[in-house]
């Protein structure tokens, strides 16, 4: 991920935390500025690894030749 795309991605969550700044209640302005930022860190976190795959318990296969099971 560039510079760039992180800013992009950034950018784009900034009118929804400037949109915080009306809520008056601080419990409310907690849980949405909270779900943001976890909203900004698995963009973050997708563009850096991968989308996330459809069956996250899905394991890799087993690569039975390489030796490392030892019984």
């Amino acid at each position: 991920m560039t510079r760039d795309e992180f800013l992009q991605l950034a950018g784009n969550r900034y009118d929804e935390l400037q949109a915080l700044n009306k809520i008056d209640n601080f419990y409310d302005y907690e849980k949405g500025f909270v779900g943001i930022w976890q909203s900004l860190g698995r963009s973050v976190l997708e563009k850096n690894l991968g989308a996330v795959p459809k069956d996250k318990r899905k394991k890799k296969p087993h690569d039975s030749g390489s030796g490392d099971n030892k019984q």
